[in-house]
């Protein structure tokens, strides 16, 4: 009587297909993250919201070259969108808002000055009037 002896066959295609699932997976999220970034909204709403208060604050009679650059690049902003350049699109909005927030702090800094001006000139005034009132010319 002749034993057979039974081995399990191996299971190769299981195999095979274990072994592509993680590649074919990684594959897929590779194919992802190669689309179109999406549009930079919030950037470009900050960048917005720079310029209108800037605006608002008057800062062009102060730093008019600065809000100019950033109008400009707001608008190139708004072109990168239009030509599905995001990634360019996020840098010019960040620039933009940039230049808007320099342009008030460059208005406010020439504001103070005038302020401080204005007091100055207050002052020798005043010290000017208090000698003519003691006769110490």
């Amino acid at each position: 009587m002749a034993h057979t002896l039974h081995l399990p066959q191996a299971k190769s295609h299981h195999l095979l297909s274990w072994g592509l699932a993680p590649a074919f997976t990684a594959l897929l999220l590779l194919s992802g993250c190669a689309s179109t970034p999406k549009p930079p909204t919030s950037a470009l709403q900050a960048a917005e919201q720079a310029i209108a208060s800037a605006e608002r604050a008057s800062v062009a009679d102060y730093a008019a070259v600065e809000l100019s650059t950033a109008r400009d690049k707001l608008s190139a902003t708004h072109s990168a969108v239009q030509e599905q350049k995001m990634i360019l699109a996020q840098r010019l909005a960040q620039q933009a808002r940039a230049d808007a927030e320099l342009a008030s702090a460059l208005a406010e800094v020439a504001k103070a000055r005038v302020v401080n001006e204005q007091m100055q000139k207050g002052t020798e005034t005043l010290k000017m009037e208090m000698k003519r009132k003691t006769g110490d010319q």
